[in-house]
């Protein structure tokens, strides 16, 4: 895994006087490391390299190859390579992997499809997922129906994003969860289908009750409009004024003055009640 540090063995328990031991990378066999023992431990390393620069780790009494803070760029070929009194050569083949994403699933329907069951009239309700990870290799991708592979999907060396899809029905009681995976390590992420799956009825209802405030509204402003409409017209035939209001007992500014004398009434009974005040100022147009 990247950011590990990975040790070569040479299965010797001591490097014997004389004994040269040559550490080569790749299929060329470059030189990237180097201990030899004559009277002391003389190590060197090819730091013109600069993949392992700085990485690179001689035990002086093996002679094991310890890389460190590996990452992908240093996966491949190795080659050990001693000679002295006695000569041999092993190799040892790297493989790094780097961490693994958290999967994430999301629902890939509009709301929700309607599929018909032959074995019965009512349809039965779907919901759409994709579960995806992005810039990964060398992975798999699989959906688990409890511990059965439903589905998976493979990527090698490519770093891309891989997406797997899967249709389960909203009130399904199964435990699901999609998981990614390498030779060594895999993640996981359980599927909450309460959250991400919601059924064609509860979208239905929402758009009705949306429907219905936008109905109340329109009738609401309609309401309103006639009423001041109304009042309005009521205005301009000199009767009173739309949004203002009669007191008990007094006139509103916009009302005509009522000589009460021509009524016979003192002005002592000037503040009547408004049904009085409606009495005179109904005789209004035979005296003024």
């Amino acid at each position: 895994m990247e950011g590990d540090s990975v040790t070569l063995k040479t299965n010797v328990n001591e490097i014997r006087e004389g004994d040269d031991i040559w550490w080569k990378y790749g299929a060329e066999k470059s030189f990237i490391a180097k201990i030899r023992k004559s009277k002391q431990i003389d190590s060197r390393y090819n730091d013109t390299n600069v993949r392992f620069r700085d990485r690179l780790k001689l035990d002086n009494q093996t002679g094991s190859l310890t890389i460190t803070n590996i990452t992908t760029h240093h996966a491949g070929l190795y080659t050990l390579q001693i000679t002295g009194v006695k000569e041999s050569t092993k190799t040892f083949s790297v493989y790094v992997y780097a961490h693994l994403p958290v999967p994430v699933i999301i629902s890939n329907s509009s709301n929700c499809s309607s599929s018909s069951s032959s074995s019965s009239s009512s349809s039965q309700q779907n919901c759409s997922l994709l579960c995806s990870v992005v810039n990964v290799s060398d992975v798999s991708l699989s959906w688990y129906k409890g511990n059965s592979l439903l589905s998976s999907i493979s990527v090698s060396d490519l770093s891309i994003s891989l997406s797997l899809p899967l249709e389960v029905e909203y009130q399904d009681k199964n435990t699901y969860s999609c998981v990614i995976n390498n030779p060594i390590r895999n993640k996981t992420t359980h599927l909450d289908i309460s959250k991400l799956c919601h059924t064609c009825a509860d979208s239905v209802s929402l758009i009705e009750l949306i429907s219905a405030a936008e109905s109340l509204l329109i009738v609401a402003a309609v309401l309103i409009f006639s009423i001041c409409r109304k009042y309005r017209k009521t205005d301009a035939e000199g009767k009173t004024n739309c949004g203002k209001v009669v007191k008990f007992g007094t006139l509103i500014e916009d009302s005509p003055i009522i000589d009460h004398s021509k009524f016979g009434v003192s002005d002592s009974h000037s503040l009547e009640p408004p049904s009085r005040i409606n009495e005179f100022a109904g005789k209004m147009p035979n005296y003024i």
